[in-house]
């Protein structure tokens, strides 16, 4: 498959679960909240759609519309959003922000798993992981008040008795 049909095939996939977001029967709270719980576990480093799938159906919330969100914003958000993650918890830790930053460099180029379990390596994690729930918590709050008022605004709820 050359790399057109598979842009093509992607594009399609994406618009196929757009516009199931439309046609679903269930209410735009439901959905909202999938679509918002998505974009926060796709941002979140070392989580995706699976992740979003299993929360969706822990928290009984539309599958479909969490897949989307972190479909969405899987991977690509989240390398947009390190130099910010790691201001804002180093912000939050009261630790100079470009110390915190060529630290984290260091660590992942040295990266080994169990260096994760050492306190060196969690006074460089913690702060940037901090900084990401903050964007990732924001990001998927606003997201679900927009979706919310999409979905209101594009589907009402029918109004029965």
């Amino acid at each position: 498959m050359n790399k057109k049909a598979a842009h093509n095939r992607f594009i399609r996939f994406l618009k196929f679960l757009y516009l199931k977001m439309f046609r679903i029967n269930d209410t735009p709270q439901r959905v909202a909240m999938g679509f918002g719980l998505g974009v926060f576990v796709g941002i979140l480093p070392g989580t995706g759609p699976l992740a979003a799938l299993l929360l969706a159906a822990l928290f009984r919330i539309n599958k479909a519309a969490a897949l989307l969100g972190s479909i969405l914003t899987n991977t690509w958000l989240s390398l947009i959003t390190i130099v910010l993650s790691i201001k804002i918890g180093a912000s939050i830790m009261g630790l100079n922000w470009k110390d915190l930053y060529s630290q984290w460099q260091i660590l992942l180029e040295n990266f080994h798993w169990k260096s994760l379990l050492q306190l060196s390596s969690l006074k460089i994690v913690l702060p940037v992981l901090l900084g990401y729930l903050l964007i990732s918590a924001t990001l998927g709050f606003a997201t679900y008040l927009i979706s919310l008022l999409i979905l209101h605004l594009r589907k009402p709820e029918n109004k029965q008795k």
